[in-house]
């Protein structure tokens, strides 16, 4: 046989793996990536959402004129990010793994339409500023790189805060998660 004669040959043996690898990787990508956009109750406004499995990522628009803001949660670092146009400054602060909806639960949600029951959370703006938003991986830096960014602590269910409740950001992801983001820092 020649050269050309053997690849004549083996042609239809390398396109049938391909077909099945194509078949079966397919179906379970689909479920890697998923975006929808939701309508939030009491408002024009909608949410668009996606999720990335893959990367451990959900990214959240919301385009409300009175409270606009973009959110990574970042399931792989336990970090949620929030964007607030308004006050034009980026919060960091650590997903409470064990109250915020696992990655699955907002995958189910986006695809069934089915809201777990969660509850609200409260954070306070610490001082200072992030200043090597690097570390945080390239979806965050990439969202908060023009404005300042600063951490902020959750508060313990139950304590009272010593804040002024007008200094509060609201926000909610999806319909089953309300957060709070308080204090006083520049334009915030």
């Amino acid at each position: 046989y020649t050269k050309e004669r053997t690849q004549q040959y083996l042609f239809p043996f390398q396109i049938a793996p391909s077909i099945i690898v194509t078949f079966f990787l397919t179906p379970s990508l689909a479920l890697l990536n998923i975006s929808d956009s939701h309508p939030l109750d009491g408002s024009v406004a909608t949410q668009i959402i996606h999720v990335n499995a893959l990367r451990g990522l959900v990214s959240i628009r919301d385009n409300n004129v009175l409270s606009e803001w973009d959110g990574i949660m970042d399931y792989k670092n336990a970090l949620l990010a929030a964007k607030l146009f308004s006050k034009m400054a980026c919060v960091l602060a650590k997903m409470d793994q064990a109250v915020f909806p696992s990655l699955a639960d907002v995958s189910k949600a986006l695809d069934q339409k089915h809201y777990p029951s969660t509850h609200g959370l409260t954070y306070t703006v610490l001082p200072n500023r992030v200043k090597n938003l690097a570390q945080y991986g390239v979806a965050i830096r990439d969202m908060c790189r023009d404005v300042p960014t600063y951490f902020a602590q959750q508060q313990k269910e139950g304590t009272a805060l010593a804040i002024d409740p007008d200094s509060c950001f609201s926000l909610q992801i999806l319909l089953f998660m309300g957060l709070s983001i308080c204090g006083e820092i520049p334009g915030l």
